[in-house]
Order: C-alpha cells, then structure tokens, then sequence
C-alpha cells in the first residue's frame, strides 16, 4: 500500500511512501549543502520510526554535490548499522557522473526507476557487507 507523506525543504520537495517493504525517499530538485542536513533529518526519522529498507530516488535530483554523497554515505552507514538495506534510482549520466567522480559507483545499487529497485521485497542481509558488496 502505497502512503505519501510530503515534506518541504526549502523549495524541493521530499516524499516518502512504502512499496513491497521498502520505504522510498524521492527527492527533487537540488542535494546539496542546503538540503542534505534537512533530507537526513527526514530519514533519521524514518529510522528512528521502525523503517529500515529504504530507496532513495534521486530521479528528479536536477543537482548533487559532495555533501549530498556525504549525506548518502552516513545514511548508509546508518542503515548498515541496523541491518538495513538502501538501493539508489537515478537514471541521469549526470548525477551518476557525480558518484564516480566520488569513487561511491561500484558500492551502490543503481536502478532506473522506483518499480525496477522495489521489484523484489528487501533482503535480510541488507547492507551486511558494504561497501564491498551491495544489495
């Protein structure tokens, strides 16, 4: 069942909803040095709240820059922490340049969409082994 919950951060937006045990986070707009502290709150949140598998979509991200990697990174240090799981969805040669420019490529999970990373329901070892293997 899919449930919507809409935060504002500065003029982006962040949405969170549940499909097939996974928690998807979709951003838009610009991940940066103003908006990472505020997406982070939002999925410490979630975490905080019970949620442990989680998608972020970064397919409307139009911008990211090294705080926004870093931002990701302690999410997923976070997430690994407590047995989770984290797939990333952006199809934008962009804002992929951005994570091999920062060497974080070969550690992640990239899908083009939300319905290809939540096709599957999220597997107990989560992020056991990152960021040499990936879920």
């Amino acid at each position: 069942m899919r449930t919507p919950k809409r935060h504002t951060l500065r003029n982006d937006k962040l949405d969170h909803c549940t499909t097939n045990g996974w928690t998807v986070v979709s951003v838009t707009g610009e991940v940066d040095v103003c908006s990472s502290p505020a997406i982070r709150e939002a999925v410490d949140r979630l975490i905080d709240g019970g949620h442990k598998h989680f998608v972020l979509d970064l397919c409307h991200v139009t911008f990211l820059d090294s705080m926004g990697l870093g931002m990701i990174v302690a999410i997923t240090k976070r997430l690994q922490a407590c047995a989770g799981s984290l797939l990333l969805t952006c199809a934008d040669a962009r804002i992929l340049k951005v994570f091999k420019a920062g060497g974080l490529y070969p550690v992640y999970a990239f899908h083009d969409s939300v319905a290809d990373a939540t096709r599957d329901a999220p597997e107990v070892s989560g992020l056991a082994g990152w960021p040499y293997s990936h879920t």
